[in-house]
């Protein structure tokens, strides 16, 4: 296998990678792992703070009542990406040898787990605001400061509070992996299509396609110079012409005069892989956790065959 990035990528948590000598069903098992296998940290537990606080301050008396019910809100601190460092040293706890042995309540401690907090009141009543947002920002890390939620998630929202309300918890975030639940998936639209060359067959027809004025993502102009000696082999430059051409495909009325003029080439044992993680993890690191867990993967299965065997 040879993989190799796509010239542009990544544009922030999006990846594109041509891999080549290979064929679907091993890039398939890629996309699977990447999915399933990859681990990341997300909120597992909360433990919700109920009943009535009264500030001092104000005088004002709070509830622990708002908009959503605590299982929406625990579900929406679950889907917050946690900052997930493969390097760092917190394991799952499953894995983890303070608590594997224990029962899942009774699991928990800094080598498997990050702790956050959350206190929270609605605006004060006289204040001009008819409600508070609470964001993904007003997580407190009392852990170790890598998991800090990131600046571009910290506009999440979770829930609102009203006057007189307020959400207090304490939250655990544990690492996982994606075949248990979606939290732990670090990655989405995890897809793969063979990768295509582009040619340039009727020059003469192209025109109605070509004047139409089109640009590929990168603000290039969409015409006969993207082909050299008729042939455009560049990934993403062919990407850009197979959306492009719906312009000119059945039921737009130009089908008939366009006559094929662009065709399509699959290359043999070349796909193009495409995902975007949810901003836990580096698309790079996606991608090499996930090669790594296969290469472990089929590693002790050899040696489970070579046992069986022997």
């Amino acid at each position: 296998m040879k993989a190799s990035v796509v010239e542009g990528y990544p544009k922030g948590n999006k990846m594109k990678i041509l891999i080549e000598d290979v064929d679907a069903s091993q890039v398939n098992a890629l996309r699977r792992a990447i999915m399933s296998d990859v681990p990341k940290m997300a909120i597992d537990k909360v433990m919700f703070t109920l009943g009535v606080n009264q500030d001092n301050n104000r005088g004002e008396i709070f509830e622990s009542v708002n908009a959503l019910p605590d299982e929406v809100i625990a579900h929406r601190l679950a889907m917050i990406p946690i900052p997930t460092c493969p390097d760092n040293s917190i394991v799952s706890p499953f894995e983890c040898m303070n608590c594997k042995d224990m029962g899942e309540e009774d699991r928990g401690c800094p080598m498997c787990q990050v702790l956050y907090t959350l206190n929270v009141q609605g605006p004060s009543a006289d204040s001009d605001e008819p409600f508070h947002v609470v964001r993904a920002g007003d997580l407190t890390n009392v852990s170790d400061p890598t998991f800090d939620i990131s600046e571009e998630m910290k506009s999440i929202p979770i829930t609102y509070l009203a006057q007189g309300q307020f959400l207090e918890f304490i939250a655990f975030a544990t690492l996982g992996r994606g075949r248990d639940h979606a939290k732990w998936s670090a990655a989405s639209a995890v897809t793969f299509q063979p990768r295509q060359e582009a040619e340039l067959k009727k020059p003469k027809k192209a025109s109605i396609f070509f004047n139409l004025d089109l640009k590929t993502s990168d603000g290039r102009p969409i015409d006969a110079k993207l082909f050299s000696n008729k042939k455009c082999s560049d990934v993403s430059t062919v990407l850009d012409l197979e959306k492009a051409m719906h312009q000119v495909g059945h039921g737009t009325g130009r089908d008939g005069d366009f006559d094929d003029a662009i065709v399509f080439n699959k290359i043999d044992g070349s796909f193009v892989f495409s995902y975007e993680t949810d901003g836990s993890l580096a698309p790079e690191a996606v991608f090499n956790i996930a090669i790594e867990e296969l290469k472990t993967r089929f590693s002790d299965l050899g040696e489970d065959l070579g046992r069986a065997f022997a």
